[in-house]
């Protein structure tokens, strides 16, 4: 089987959500900044009041890289792309995008998350929006 992340104990919520098939970023109550990973303190001001909200799942690729020779278990499902996707709130998420041509994918292509059962844990991964590619 494919591996999953493993929870830390700042990032265990938004696994859990994301378990569910609800993406999240973390959120400043202090500086309303959005980001990501999760952790305790937010990179902006510092200040601890910091919690998850849901967010829409569509982002577009901000870079990306198509890769033809994967590891292990990912051997059988290249050439793959692994991208930088920005979310429409703002947080950048690295992920796959699920294309079945690789070529076909360009900076600012919009995309919209999905998730992937592994085992007991879900994965996010992204598709093209539909009719752009």
């Amino acid at each position: 089987m494919k591996p999953v992340a493993s929870p830390t104990p700042d990032t265990q919520e938004w696994f859990d959500r994301i378990d569910v098939g609800e993406l999240t970023v973390a959120h400043c109550q202090n500086c309303a900044l959005r980001f990501l990973y999760p952790r305790m303190c937010c990179p902006g001001c510092g200040s601890r009041a910091v919690g998850l909200i849901p967010v829409s799942g569509r982002g577009s690729v901000a870079s990306w890289v198509v890769n033809h020779r994967g590891p292990g278990v990912f051997a059988e499902e290249a050439p793959y792309v692994i991208a930088l996707v920005r979310l429409e709130e703002g947080p950048m998420l690295m992920s796959n995008i699920l294309v079945e041509d690789p070529n076909a994918v360009s900076a600012g292509l919009p995309v919209r998350a999905e998730f992937e059962q592994r085992g007991e844990r879900r994965v996010v991964q992204f598709v093209p929006e539909v009719g752009t590619v």
